[in-house]
Protein backbone atom coordinates (compact mmCIF):
# COMPACT_ATOMS: atom_id res chain seq x y z
CA UNK A 1 0.00 0.00 0.00
CA UNK A 2 2.66 2.33 1.28
CA UNK A 3 4.46 2.15 -2.22
CA UNK A 4 1.47 2.32 -4.13
CA UNK A 5 0.83 5.38 -2.77
CA UNK A 6 4.52 6.82 -3.24
CA UNK A 7 3.74 5.71 -7.03
CA UNK A 8 0.62 7.52 -7.41
CA UNK A 9 2.29 10.60 -5.70
CA UNK A 10 5.66 10.43 -8.19
CA UNK A 11 3.19 10.55 -10.97
CA UNK A 12 1.31 13.63 -9.16
CA UNK A 13 4.58 15.37 -8.89
CA UNK A 14 4.31 15.41 -5.62
CA UNK A 15 7.75 14.55 -3.55
CA UNK A 16 5.58 14.72 -0.01
CA UNK A 17 7.45 11.68 1.30
CA UNK A 18 11.04 13.52 0.72
CA UNK A 19 10.05 16.31 3.59
CA UNK A 20 7.46 13.76 5.95
CA UNK A 21 9.06 11.35 7.45
CA UNK A 22 5.89 9.27 7.46
CA UNK A 23 3.86 9.75 4.96
CA UNK A 24 0.91 7.32 6.51
CA UNK A 25 1.59 9.82 9.84
CA UNK A 26 -1.04 12.34 11.36
CA UNK A 27 0.43 15.40 9.05
CA UNK A 28 0.79 12.79 6.32
CA UNK A 29 -2.55 11.43 6.07
CA UNK A 30 -4.67 15.03 6.78
CA UNK A 31 -2.83 16.24 3.69
CA UNK A 32 -3.73 13.24 1.53
CA UNK A 33 -7.06 13.09 2.51
CA UNK A 34 -7.37 16.60 1.20
CA UNK A 35 -5.84 15.86 -1.88
CA UNK A 36 -7.69 13.05 -2.49
CA UNK A 37 -10.76 15.63 -2.15
CA UNK A 38 -9.73 17.81 -5.09
CA UNK A 39 -7.58 20.20 -2.89
CA UNK A 40 -4.64 21.11 -5.26
CA UNK A 41 -3.73 24.19 -3.87
CA UNK A 42 0.04 23.53 -2.42
CA UNK A 43 -0.63 26.55 -0.22
CA UNK A 44 -3.62 25.20 1.31
CA UNK A 45 -2.28 21.55 2.16
CA UNK A 46 0.82 22.86 3.24
CA UNK A 47 -1.60 24.66 6.15
CA UNK A 48 -2.49 20.78 7.22
CA UNK A 49 0.92 19.83 7.97
CA UNK A 50 1.99 20.00 11.60
CA UNK A 51 3.67 22.31 13.33
CA UNK A 52 6.22 19.83 14.77
CA UNK A 53 6.99 18.79 11.23
CA UNK A 54 10.75 19.25 10.91
CA UNK A 55 11.01 20.51 6.85
CA UNK A 56 10.24 24.36 6.80
CA UNK A 57 6.76 25.68 5.61
CA UNK A 58 8.61 26.60 2.05
CA UNK A 59 9.98 23.10 1.60
CA UNK A 60 6.37 21.60 2.04
CA UNK A 61 4.99 23.86 -0.20
CA UNK A 62 7.31 22.91 -2.82
CA UNK A 63 7.21 19.64 -2.24
CA UNK A 64 3.07 19.91 -2.92
CA UNK A 65 3.18 21.77 -5.84
CA UNK A 66 2.40 18.75 -8.34
CA UNK A 67 -0.13 18.04 -11.29
CA UNK A 68 -2.60 16.61 -9.50
CA UNK A 69 -5.71 15.45 -11.98
CA UNK A 70 -9.22 14.90 -11.12
CA UNK A 71 -8.03 10.91 -11.73
CA UNK A 72 -5.13 10.59 -9.89
CA UNK A 73 -7.12 12.29 -6.78
CA UNK A 74 -10.20 9.64 -7.12
CA UNK A 75 -7.67 7.03 -7.32
CA UNK A 76 -5.50 8.47 -4.13
CA UNK A 77 -9.18 8.29 -2.22
CA UNK A 78 -9.75 4.42 -3.08
CA UNK A 79 -6.22 4.29 -2.00
CA UNK A 80 -6.91 5.58 0.95
CA UNK A 81 -10.58 3.72 1.76
CA UNK A 82 -8.74 0.38 1.11
CA UNK A 83 -5.96 1.71 3.85
CA UNK A 84 -9.08 2.14 6.03
CA UNK A 85 -10.06 -1.21 5.71
CA UNK A 86 -6.45 -2.73 6.29
CA UNK A 87 -6.24 -0.85 9.60
CA UNK A 88 -9.68 -2.24 10.40
CA UNK A 89 -8.88 -5.48 10.12
CA UNK A 90 -5.27 -4.89 11.70
CA UNK A 91 -7.02 -4.35 14.52
CA UNK A 92 -9.95 -6.53 14.84
CA UNK A 93 -6.70 -9.17 14.47
CA UNK A 94 -5.06 -7.35 17.07
CA UNK A 95 -8.36 -7.93 19.23
CA UNK A 96 -8.70 -11.36 18.31
CA UNK A 97 -5.29 -12.45 19.73
CA UNK A 98 -5.74 -10.54 22.64
CA UNK A 99 -8.77 -12.67 23.31
CA UNK A 100 -6.57 -16.04 22.46
CA UNK A 101 -3.64 -14.71 24.69
CA UNK A 102 -6.32 -13.83 27.70
CA UNK A 103 -4.89 -16.20 30.26
CA UNK A 104 -1.02 -15.16 29.36
CA UNK A 105 -1.69 -11.63 29.90
CA UNK A 106 1.26 -11.16 32.85
CA UNK A 107 3.26 -12.28 30.16
CA UNK A 108 2.64 -9.95 27.65
CA UNK A 109 2.42 -7.20 30.29
CA UNK A 110 5.75 -8.05 31.56
CA UNK A 111 7.27 -8.09 27.89
CA UNK A 112 5.24 -5.15 27.13
CA UNK A 113 7.16 -2.90 29.80
CA UNK A 114 10.59 -3.29 27.47
CA UNK A 115 11.86 -0.28 26.05
CA UNK A 116 10.83 -0.67 22.25
CA UNK A 117 8.24 -3.29 22.86
CA UNK A 118 4.68 -2.68 22.73
CA UNK A 119 1.77 -4.97 23.21
CA UNK A 120 1.45 -6.10 19.38
CA UNK A 121 5.41 -6.91 19.42
CA UNK A 122 5.06 -8.93 22.68
CA UNK A 123 2.07 -11.03 21.24
CA UNK A 124 3.83 -11.65 18.39
CA UNK A 125 7.06 -13.08 19.83
CA UNK A 126 5.12 -15.17 23.16
CA UNK A 127 2.81 -16.28 20.13
CA UNK A 128 5.83 -18.27 18.73
CA UNK A 129 8.10 -19.62 21.64
CA UNK A 130 5.23 -19.73 24.21
CA UNK A 131 4.79 -17.61 27.49
CA UNK A 132 7.76 -19.36 29.52
CA UNK A 133 9.81 -19.79 26.36
CA UNK A 134 9.90 -23.43 28.38
CA UNK A 135 11.49 -25.24 24.95
CA UNK A 136 14.54 -23.17 25.83
CA UNK A 137 17.42 -24.12 28.80
CA UNK A 138 19.04 -20.82 28.32
CA UNK A 139 19.12 -17.88 26.53
CA UNK A 140 22.13 -19.14 24.40
CA UNK A 141 20.21 -21.62 23.14
CA UNK A 142 17.14 -18.83 22.88
CA UNK A 143 19.29 -16.50 20.43
CA UNK A 144 21.05 -19.39 18.79
CA UNK A 145 17.54 -20.25 17.82
CA UNK A 146 16.18 -17.13 16.82
CA UNK A 147 19.50 -16.36 14.94
CA UNK A 148 20.61 -13.04 16.84
CA UNK A 149 23.97 -14.80 18.31
CA UNK A 150 27.27 -14.19 16.45
CA UNK A 151 28.25 -17.19 14.26
CA UNK A 152 31.58 -18.86 15.00
CA UNK A 153 32.48 -20.32 12.05
CA UNK A 154 36.35 -21.27 12.77
CA UNK A 155 39.43 -22.79 11.04
CA UNK A 156 42.83 -22.87 12.55
CA UNK A 157 41.63 -21.14 15.49
CA UNK A 158 40.85 -18.51 13.32
CA UNK A 159 37.28 -17.23 13.49
CA UNK A 160 36.34 -17.14 9.31
CA UNK A 161 32.95 -15.64 9.68
CA UNK A 162 30.54 -13.87 12.72
CA UNK A 163 27.52 -14.12 10.56
CA UNK A 164 24.54 -15.29 12.44
CA UNK A 165 22.54 -17.77 11.68
CA UNK A 166 19.15 -17.55 9.75
CA UNK A 167 17.22 -18.33 12.72
CA UNK A 168 13.42 -17.31 13.20
CA UNK A 169 12.63 -15.27 10.65
CA UNK A 170 9.46 -13.76 12.79
CA UNK A 171 11.38 -13.55 15.90
CA UNK A 172 14.39 -11.87 14.39
CA UNK A 173 12.22 -9.22 12.35
CA UNK A 174 9.85 -8.61 15.32
CA UNK A 175 13.29 -8.05 17.81
CA UNK A 176 14.95 -6.12 15.16
CA UNK A 177 12.39 -3.65 14.85
CA UNK A 178 11.83 -3.45 18.75
CA UNK A 179 15.73 -2.63 18.90
CA UNK A 180 15.23 0.28 16.19
CA UNK A 181 12.94 1.62 18.98
CA UNK A 182 15.01 1.35 21.61
CA UNK A 183 18.10 3.00 21.02
CA UNK A 184 15.90 6.18 20.07
CA UNK A 185 14.41 6.08 23.48
CA UNK A 186 16.50 8.89 25.62
CA UNK A 187 18.49 7.63 28.38
CA UNK A 188 16.99 4.32 28.52
CA UNK A 189 19.52 0.93 29.04
CA UNK A 190 20.26 0.01 24.96
CA UNK A 191 20.41 3.85 23.85
CA UNK A 192 23.67 3.96 26.09
CA UNK A 193 24.88 0.89 24.37
CA UNK A 194 24.36 1.42 20.94
CA UNK A 195 25.79 5.17 21.73
CA UNK A 196 28.95 3.48 23.05
CA UNK A 197 29.33 0.68 20.43
CA UNK A 198 28.30 2.89 17.26
CA UNK A 199 32.03 4.04 16.98
CA UNK A 200 33.94 1.13 16.99
CA UNK A 201 31.27 -1.42 15.05
CA UNK A 202 29.35 0.68 12.44
CA UNK A 203 25.37 1.35 12.97
CA UNK A 204 24.25 -2.39 11.59
CA UNK A 205 26.71 -4.36 13.79
CA UNK A 206 26.00 -2.24 16.92
CA UNK A 207 22.09 -2.24 16.57
CA UNK A 208 22.62 -6.16 16.37
CA UNK A 209 24.81 -6.33 19.32
CA UNK A 210 21.04 -4.63 20.86
CA UNK A 211 19.44 -7.12 19.15
CA UNK A 212 21.17 -10.14 20.96
CA UNK A 213 20.97 -8.51 23.88
CA UNK A 214 17.06 -7.81 23.89
CA UNK A 215 16.57 -11.38 22.93
CA UNK A 216 18.63 -12.65 25.93
CA UNK A 217 16.18 -10.50 28.06
CA UNK A 218 13.09 -11.56 26.39
CA UNK A 219 14.46 -15.13 27.68
CA UNK A 220 14.74 -14.19 30.86
CA UNK A 221 10.98 -12.49 31.29
CA UNK A 222 9.50 -14.81 29.94
CA UNK A 223 11.69 -18.00 31.08
CA UNK A 224 11.92 -16.67 35.24
CA UNK A 225 8.90 -14.69 35.06
CA UNK A 226 10.48 -11.50 36.41
CA UNK A 227 10.28 -7.59 35.26
CA UNK A 228 12.26 -5.20 33.40
CA UNK A 229 14.56 -2.68 35.49
CA UNK A 230 15.90 -0.10 33.78
CA UNK A 231 19.74 0.35 34.27
CA UNK A 232 20.30 3.26 31.93
CA UNK A 233 20.54 6.81 32.65
CA UNK A 234 18.35 9.11 34.48
CA UNK A 235 15.19 9.23 32.77
CA UNK A 236 12.83 12.45 32.09
CA UNK A 237 10.26 11.95 34.53
CA UNK A 238 7.68 13.36 31.99
CA UNK A 239 8.72 10.93 29.20
CA UNK A 240 8.56 8.21 31.53
CA UNK A 241 5.38 9.08 32.48
CA UNK A 242 4.01 9.44 29.01
CA UNK A 243 5.29 5.79 27.73
CA UNK A 244 3.57 4.70 30.63
CA UNK A 245 0.05 5.64 29.97
CA UNK A 246 0.82 5.25 25.69
CA UNK A 247 1.54 1.84 26.79
CA UNK A 248 -1.68 1.47 29.19
CA UNK A 249 -3.53 2.78 26.22
CA UNK A 250 -2.48 0.58 24.00
CA UNK A 251 -2.88 -2.77 26.14
CA UNK A 252 -6.37 -1.81 27.21
CA UNK A 253 -7.53 -0.91 23.24
CA UNK A 254 -6.56 -4.90 22.99
CA UNK A 255 -8.80 -5.73 26.14
CA UNK A 256 -6.34 -5.98 28.59
CA UNK A 257 -6.86 -5.17 32.17
CA UNK A 258 -3.98 -2.15 33.02
CA UNK A 259 -3.88 -0.27 35.87
CA UNK A 260 -1.06 2.40 36.54
CA UNK A 261 1.12 2.34 39.87
CA UNK A 262 4.58 3.46 40.67
CA UNK A 263 6.42 0.93 41.75
CA UNK A 264 8.63 1.77 44.83
CA UNK A 265 12.12 0.63 45.08
CA UNK A 266 13.92 -0.56 47.73
CA UNK A 267 17.04 2.05 49.20
CA UNK A 268 20.46 0.81 48.74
Amino acid sequence: MHSQLEGLLEEMRIKLSSVVSDLLGVSGQRILRALAGGQTDAEKLAALGSERLQCGKEQLIDALNGSASAMHCQLLGLYLQRLEIVDAQIDRLNRMVAAAMKEHEDAVLRLAEVPGFGADSAQQVIAEVGPKAEAFDSAAQFTSWAGTCPGKQESAEQNQSSRSAKGNKYVRRVLTEVAQAAVKAKGCHYQVVFRRLLPRLGYKQALWAVVHRICRLVWKILHDGVRYIEQGLERDPQAVTKRARALARGLRQLGYNVTLQRAELNPS
